[in-house]
C-alpha cells in the first residue's frame, strides 16, 4: 500500500521525472499486489491491478504522444 501511495504522490507532482518515476512505481506496485492477490487467492484484486498496470500503460502512451506534439 504504501509503494501505491507514493507512486500517486510522485505521479501529481509538477516535475516530468517524478511523474514518469510514479508511473514505474505504480507499475511496481501492481505487481506487488498481484503477488500478495495469488498468495490469498483474490483473483478479484488481480484481475483489478491488471486493469490499472492496463489503464496507466494507455495512459504513458497517450501523455508521450501528446508531449511530443507539444514539442513540435
Amino acid at each position: 500500500m504504501v509503494v501505491t501511495v507514493a507512486a500517486a504522490w510522485l505521479v501529481a507532482s509538477q516535475s516530468e521525472s517524478r511523474r514518469k518515476m510514479g508511473f514505474w512505481i505504480f507499475l511496481l506496485s501492481n505487481v506487488l499486489w498481484v503477488v500478495w492477490g495469488f498468495s490469498t487467492n483474490a483473483y478479484a484484486l488481480i484481475a483489478l491491478q491488471v486493469a490499472l498496470a492496463v489503464m496507466n500503460i494507455r495512459g504513458a502512451k497517450k501523455n508521450e504522444a501528446s508531449e511530443k506534439q507539444a514539442s513540435t
